[in-house]
């Protein structure tokens, strides 16, 4: 299984719209190009959230039209910047699907809800980790790969830190319990992570617009391009994973 990782590419509705001094539309754009000249052949997409900058349903428009060109599913969790109303509204049927679960081969992935309502960090309900355990457990899959947009660890940053996942611990703990998680993939830190923990791989893939500066105390954005990620699942539960910048001219 061969994944495509994107994340926060916080669109607006006006294609001209800008974050920080790019301009979304047309960086998502240059990263799907990219990928479409490379040798890698995806099986899917994971879009681990922050789609939207400005709660419109024509951003989420213009992430529809933009991945539908590439004929693959698209796998999507929500980000704190996201409408969830919106966003499953405008991405409700196929290729798209929205906090779903997907076997393949000897894998499950399952993409989680960690957004709370009204707030920059985030946390995984209740009713979400139990929904996780129960997908696991009906699954005779031997490996899983878990979506979600919060990080569940720190990444050493001290405003980044502050709105990260509150219950991040508990999360990998059950995840952990269930024996199968290989790997998490995640987005919202607009920066490179790659770590294990407790037998469990987590993997953040920077934006496909603008980066964080790492480590800072506080906000900070770098000059770092665009990027998204290769990750192919194998058969024996491995994780390979490259990432790629998609660099101007």
């Amino acid at each position: 299984m061969r994944v495509l990782h994107l994340t926060d590419p916080h669109l607006f509705a006006d294609r001209n719209g800008s974050l920080r001094g790019a301009v979304t539309y047309d960086t998502l754009q240059s990263v799907i190009e990219h990928y479409r000249q490379g040798d890698f052949a995806a099986d899917l997409i994971a879009l681990t959230g922050d789609v939207i900058q400005d709660d419109s349903a024509d951003a989420y428009a213009h992430c529809r039209d933009l991945l539908s060109a590439l004929n693959l599913p698209v796998f999507c969790v929500p980000g704190n910047h996201d409408v969830r109303n919106l966003m499953r509204d405008v991405l409700p049927d196929p290729p798209f699907s929205y906090c779903d679960s997907l076997a393949a081969g000897n894998w499950l992935i399952v993409g989680i809800d960690s957004c709370s309502a009204g707030r920059a960090g985030g946390k995984i309900a209740e009713r979400e980790l139990r929904r996780m355990e129960e997908t696991i457990a009906a699954s005779s899959a031997e490996h899983v790969m878990i979506c979600l947009h919060h990080p569940p660890v720190p990444m050493h940053s001290k405003w980044l830190d502050s709105v990260g996942l509150d219950n991040g611990d508990e999360f990998l703990a059950r995840a952990a319990s269930a024996g199968r998680v290989r790997v998490a993939i995640f987005g919202h830190v607009h920066q490179d992570y790659d770590a294990g923990h407790e037998g469990v791989r987590l993997i953040a893939t920077p934006s496909t617009c603008r980066q964080f500066l790492p480590r800072v105390d506080d906000f900070a954005v770098d000059d770092s391009p665009p990027a998204y990620r290769c990750i192919e699942l194998r058969s024996d539960g491995s994780v390979s994973a490259e990432l790629i910048w998609v660099k101007s001219g």
